[in-house]
């Protein structure tokens, strides 16, 4: 008995028409540039969820470090003061810390300046 496919084909269609809905000229709506432009933007969206962790943390670091310089510290001077001193704050909240409340941060800062001497 021969067996049809047209429901799940079309679905199967469909699903990846609603996924390449906005690409640029063709690739949104013929067949075999659509299936080929949303294998490789998955592809990316996936490295990029991975890259993002990476840039956030950059940014943190860059943060902490700009905002360690005023107080006579590096970077890496800072976090060696602040696991001297068991402080143990993410770059996350030290970064949010070095932005909102400047004046805490001056006092982890004297923390970690102390417990390097």
């Amino acid at each position: 008995m021969r067996v049809k496919s047209g429901v799940y084909t079309r679905q199967r269609k469909k699903k990846l028409f609603r996924i390449s809905k906005g690409y640029y000229s063709n690739r949104n709506n013929r067949w075999r540039q659509a299936l080929q432009q949303v294998e490789h933007s998955l592809r990316y969206a996936y490295r990029g969820r991975k890259v993002k962790k990476a840039e956030y943390r950059s940014l943190w670091v860059t943060r902490i470090n700009a905002a360690s310089r005023p107080e006579g510290l590096s970077y890496s001077q800072f976090m060696a003061g602040l696991k001297k001193a068991n402080i143990l704050l993410n770059r996350k909240m030290l970064s949010e810390l070095a932005i909102h409340a400047p004046s805490d941060f001056q006092q982890i800062a004297s923390q970690s300046k102390a417990a390097l001497q």
